[in-house]
């Protein structure tokens, strides 16, 4: 009978004494030439805590009985390990992603992309002192809204206008402002709930409001609002339905009746409009979206909106009105927790200017010019890619192309459906283990230098190539990966 040999056993205590002894010390790694270059890289202190993280590991391995023999400790394949976690944790969080997954003004990807004038303003207004706050011509303190004001009125028609770091915000402080302890009439067909959890009851409540809620979910009338009416009543809203489309057998109040009604009573009516264009989009062949200039000629006192959707700028939360109830939103001491920053400021000033000429948008705007993108043009970029996608995928897969429809995104028509193409990969096998097969395609195109997001629909892997304006680095990479695909 075999006897297992005790821990005990000298001889086994000299062999792990050994293999423990075979690791290099801390110092002598960092006096090695390939580690003395990655101090100059990344610092001391950043290389010395990934040497000791690494040698750490190797350590916990032989005492896990894992075979660690003299090619794993050698310093060359020591240095390369620490180089790894080194560049690893140097890396930037926040990358860049190729969308193609059909919605192109996605929130989780970072919404509406920047134009070239807009990073130089930002990069002008990063580097160098700046007047946010101060009147030059004056020589005093300024305000930094003044850098926006005149411009949004003047592409929207209020009479006043105050930015937000976003749209939640603008909502949240305009409540807080004109509603705080008393009720808001809101449709119970408008009680929206977007992405993060973000519900309109749960923003009043926190704007310290009564939710007044009115009409049914599907069916609203005037004198249901009109019923509503009464002393703790502070302001009627209305709010843009974000992400969903009640059809059937429905009713809703015009904002022109709404704000009859609001004035009657001597309340101001708030209009909410989420992603807010500017401009008419049907003149680009795309679903009419209500612009801030049409609600408020509808009536409207207040209208919000945002800045990184439609309206193709950073992230911002911009609110026009009257010059009364602009100036009480303003005075708000919240207003200063919810202020953008100067590159905020300067980004959102440069896309406006963008708006001086609309009849050049789309070459200017990346978002608009996605969105007016032709079919045509899309399936033409479909079958330059087949080959390198078929390359890619190999034996794993088969490629074929697939008309789908895009969508707007960031709850902006989300019933309107934009014509697109699209490349599906459907991994090969028979229907057991599909499910880990597709799944293993996706994380393969998300572990790529410059990561590829798509969509599963229809047990395929679908990606719309609606929003895909750089061929040569996608191919690029492609090339770069195609051996690289292992057999899931």
């Amino acid at each position: 009978m075999t006897q297992i040999q005790s821990m005990n056993d000298p001889e086994m205590t000299k062999s792990r004494s050994s293999e423990f002894a075979a690791i290099p010390s801390v110092d002598r790694l960092l006096h090695d030439p390939g580690v003395i270059a990655l101090v100059e890289t990344y610092g001391h202190s950043a290389t010395s805590d990934a040497v000791r993280e690494v040698l750490a590991d190797a350590r916990s391995r032989m005492r896990s009985n894992e075979k660690v023999g003299p090619a794993q400790l050698h310093p060359d394949t020591l240095t390369q390990r620490i180089s790894e976690r080194l560049e690893t944790a140097a890396a930037p969080s926040l990358r860049r992603v190729f969308n193609l997954t059909g919605t192109v003004l996605h929130t989780n990807l970072g919404r509406a992309p920047l134009p070239p004038e807009v990073i130089d303003a930002i990069t002008e207004a990063a580097l160098q002192p700046s007047n946010l706050e101060f009147n030059i011509e004056k020589g005093r303190r300024g305000d930094r809204d003044d850098h926006l004001e005149s411009r949004i009125c003047a592409l929207t028609g209020a009479e006043a206008a105050t930015v937000v770091n976003n749209n939640a915000a603008a909502v949240l402080l305009t409540l807080n402002s004109l509603a705080l302890r008393k009720e808001v009439a809101v449709s119970r067909g408008e009680l929206i709930e977007i992405g993060g959890s973000f519900r309109i009851p749960d923003i009043m409540a926190r704007a310290g409001c009564r939710l007044h809620e009115v009409g049914t979910t599907n069916r609203t009338h005037l004198h249901d609002f009109a019923n509503a009416m009464g002393k703790r009543m502070a302001l009627i809203m209305k709010v843009h339905t974000s992400n969903y489309v009640v059809e059937g057998f429905t009713a809703s109040v015009a904002e022109r009746d709404l704000a009859a009604l609001a004035h009657e009573n001597d309340l101001p009516f708030v209009v909410d409009l989420g992603s807010g264009s500017l401009v008419d989009l049907s003149r680009w062949g795309l679903p009419h979206e209500p612009t801030p200039r049409e609600t408020l000629a509808s009536g409207a006192d207040i209208v919000t909106f945002s800045g990184d959707k439609l309206l193709g700028g950073p992230q911002a939360g911009i609110i026009v009105g009257t010059k009364d109830l602009v100036a009480k939103i303003r005075r708000n001491p919240m207003k200063r927790a919810m202020r953008l920053g100067k590159l905020s400021i300067a980004a959102l000033d440069a896309v406006l200017r963008l708006y001086d000429d609309p009849d050049r948008l789309p070459e200017k705007l990346p978002s608009l010019r996605w969105l007016v993108r032709s079919p045509t043009d899309i399936a033409a970029a479909a079958e330059r890619l087949m080959p390198q996608l078929k390359a890619w995928v190999g034996d794993r897969g088969t490629v074929s192309l697939q008309s789908v429809e895009s969508q707007i995104g960031s709850g902006a028509q989300p019933a309107g459906a934009l014509p697109s193409t699209a490349i599906a990969i459907h991994p090969s096998g028979g229907k057991r283990g599909q499910g880990t097969r597709l799944r293993k395609l996706n994380e393969l195109l998300r572990a790529l230098p410059l990561p590829v997001i798509g969509r599963v629909e229809n047990d395929a892997l679908v990606l719309d190539l609606r929003c895909l304006d750089d061929e040569d680095a996608f191919v690029a990479q492609l090339a770069a990966e195609s051996a690289g695909l292992d057999t899931p």
